[in-house]
């Protein structure tokens, strides 16, 4: 039983980390003329009939990206308080 509250409380911490990184790490709406030119390109590079489409893809990519580490971070981080606390 303990090991099911611990999974639910892992998936939360990251369901978590990931909400609050895709609020706090904004999705840009306006683009440079130059940023426009690289994103039409990269689209018709990799075949995504929208750039927008593709924006979007990289975005939630990047914020998966900062929501693994901070969960990481966050388990190491309560690991070592744990070891150091039982050696007290």
């Amino acid at each position: 039983m303990t090991t099911l509250a611990h999974r639910v409380f892992k998936i939360a911490l990251f369901i978590g980390l990931f909400l609050i990184s895709v609020r706090y790490i904004p999705l840009s709406n306006e683009w440079s003329t130059s940023e426009t030119r690289a994103w039409f390109a990269a689209s018709d590079l990799l075949g995504v009939r929208d750039p927008d489409d593709l924006y979007f893809a990289v975005w939630l990519t990047i914020e998966l990206i900062a929501a693994v580490l901070a969960y990481v971070a966050i388990v190491k981080l309560w690991r070592w308080y744990r070891t150091k606390s039982l050696r007290l």
